[in-house]
């Protein structure tokens, strides 16, 4: 039987999820790898050694093994550690974490290369329709803490969130910028600390030039394409000016979209928006005076605007 859980509670087992599946992508490395010729060796039993305290100091730091509160700690082998689910939920929340992707591929939790934070749009915009599709669930909150990803990742939430039937907040923690602004801008209602990082209305597609350090190497790029601009982007090879006003020429595009969005998402006038996507942050107080944001706070203070959004007291459940 799956129990409810507070956002701390949430949170731990989130970690723990991750280090777990870290853990598990290194024991499928060890038996299926040969150094020096030998299984197991002593290298690898020092590694082995390390990554059990560490991973033992870890869950110790969140009392998972606390005798004295073994029911309130034991979770079902049912239980998905990415949310919880509650008979008495009314309001569906949804975390905003890492960079911001249309999907995660499948091979994710087990590739040791895919190592960091990502959220798909079309889990989030999934769990939208799924809170707007349940009589029970009176609003939406999502709790936002990315510095960007894909413009169309962020489109599809900001969408998702406007469109929404029901009631929607967005809460900033440190960071909502870039493509996780234009998420938030979908939502009913904005709350972000005075700390938090928000903003970031720009396009960037640079990168790293390596041909002059081919060509100290002495490699040289061989191009073998069936179009002009089959390889643009290509770090190996040579940048043109076609090649810069192509990329230019898009760039140019998208940012105008995200302005456009924002202009239009937050009731800003497009001229004033245009002035402040600079592509840089700003902090809290400065977004809510710039009308990026609508409240300064955290959880309890969306908490208790939902409360009075929706006429009771809100029993989050998160997905």
């Amino acid at each position: 039987m799956a129990t409810s859980m507070d956002h701390s509670e949430r949170k731990a087992l989130e970690f723990v999820d991750r280090v777990t599946k870290r853990v598990k992508v290194f024991f499928k490395w060890m038996f299926n790898t040969r150094i020096g010729g030998l299984f197991k060796s002593a290298v690898q039993l020092v590694l082995c050694a390390v990554v059990f305290f560490f991973v033992f100091q870890l869950l110790g730091s969140f009392h998972f093994f606390d005798k004295t509160s073994t029911e309130d700690s034991t979770l079902s082998d049912t239980t998905d550690l990415s949310s919880t689910t509650d008979e008495n939920c009314n309001v569906v929340g949804i975390n905003l974490h890492g960079m911001i992707l249309t999907y995660v591929p499948n091979h994710a939790d087990s590739d040791p290369l895919f190592n960091y934070d990502v959220t798909a749009s079309e889990a989030v915009t999934w769990a939208v329709k799924q809170a707007n599709d349940d009589e029970k669930i009176k609003a939406v909150l999502i709790e936002i803490d990315s510095g960007g990803g894909l413009p169309v990742a962020g489109e599809e939430i900001a969408n998702s969130l406007k469109n929404s039937s029901k009631p929607t907040v967005a809460v900033i923690r440190q960071t909502g910028a870039s493509a996780a602004y234009w998420a938030a801008s979908g939502a009913g209602k904005i709350f972000a600390s005075d700390n938090s990082d928000i903003g970031s209305i720009g396009v960037t597609s640079s990168y790293l030039d390596g041909t002059a350090k081919n060509k100290k190497d002495g490699y040289q790029y061989i191009p073998l394409t069936s179009g002009q601009f089959k390889d643009i982007g290509n770090p190996n090879k040579p940048f043109t000016q076609a090649d810069k006003y192509l990329i230019m020429r898009d760039l140019k595009i998208v940012y105008g979209n995200f302005v456009s969005a924002i202009s239009k998402n937050r009731n800003i006038p497009i001229e004033k928006v245009q002035a402040l996507a600079d592509g840089s942050t700003v902090l809290g107080v400065k977004a809510k005076e710039d009308g990026l944001i609508d409240e300064i706070g955290g959880m309890p203070e969306a908490e208790a605007y939902l409360e009075k959004t929706i006429g009771e007291k809100p029993n989050l459940c998160w997905k």
